[in-house]
């Protein structure tokens, strides 16, 4: 039976199984064919449907989900090598290339940045409160919100 034949739900059920497994086993050495064999479709055919669904080839999605991971680790504070390790790179450098090229920053740089706004925020909340709002309520840098937080 060719796969045009099955209904369009079941087709995209199984991109979506495919899509969750990704998402479960990111951090894993993951290729194209443990993907594809989780939606049962041959790779290229997989990865046109997988495409018109998302938007990104598996392999985009993939590093998407390992980018973003890697990013919520390093607001965390996560060191940058545990972070390449837990998000299924074996290589530094390959993680930070990718991480730089996606980003715009390395991974220790993007650390440092979040450490920083951390810092900004605990010194001086207010900066970080859009200025209506904290009008609105009455949240000035004269307050004793300011003190309060000390």
């Amino acid at each position: 039976m060719a796969v045009e034949q099955y209904p369009k739900i079941y087709l995209f059920r199984r991109i979506v199984q495919a899509k969750l497994y990704i998402d479960q086993y990111y951090s894993e050495k993951i290729d194209l064919s443990n993907i594809s064999d989780e939606a049962n479709f041959s790779k290229f055919h997989f990865i046109r449907l997988f495409k018109s669904a998302y938007g990104k080839t598996p392999h985009q999605y993939l590093k998407y989900v390992r980018i973003e991971t890697a990013k919520g680790l390093l607001k965390d504070g996560t060191q940058v090598t545990e972070v390449c390790h837990a998000v299924g790179f074996d290589s530094l450098s390959s993680f930070s290339g990718l991480f730089s090229k996606t980003v715009g920053l390395s991974p220790s740089e993007y650390l440092g940045r979040q450490r920083m706004i951390k810092e900004q925020i605990t010194k001086r909340p207010l900066a970080f409160v859009p200025g209506c709002y904290a009008f609105q309520h009455g949240w000035t840098e004269n307050s004793n919100f300011e003190e309060a937080k000390v």
